[in-house]
């Protein structure tokens, strides 16, 4: 799946977004080596603690239906730059993708892809 479908995609996601208290809507999509895609979005909570990342919703979901092999997952949100996936969702994504790419997109039509392991170099591994 080329870069900008799967873009699309977490375009799409982040309109599902539940963001009452920051109104920051992020969307994602991760592509499973076998060619299917799981979307997911950020959800908040009121004790901020609780709230789930874009990132980690798309993994979780696909980890759930039984995919453990991804490929790349592509970042859109509301904001007007890049949005990078902070450092939990980076160390989860490590877990399923660490040869993978991380293709994040802004709402000017620019596009960025990095290898996950430029953004997380010395991840955490058992």
């Amino acid at each position: 799946m080329e870069n900008i479908e799967l873009l699309k995609l977490a375009e799409k996601a982040a309109q599902n977004a539940y963001a009452p208290y920051s109104g920051f809507k992020v969307g994602a999509a991760v592509l499973c080596r076998d060619g299917s895609v799981y979307t997911g979005c950020n959800i908040e909570n009121a004790s901020y603690g609780a709230s789930n990342c874009a990132e980690r919703t798309a993994v979780f979901k696909a980890v759930s239906e039984g995919k453990k092999e991804f490929l790349k997952i592509a970042i859109m949100s509301s904001g007007r730059g890049f949005t990078f996936p902070c450092g939990i969702c980076r160390q989860v994504l490590w877990e399923f993708m660490p040869q993978g790419d991380v293709v994040l997109g802004d709402v000017n039509g620019r596009i960025k892809v990095f290898k996950l392991k430029e953004l997380l170099p010395e991840a955490f591994s058992l």
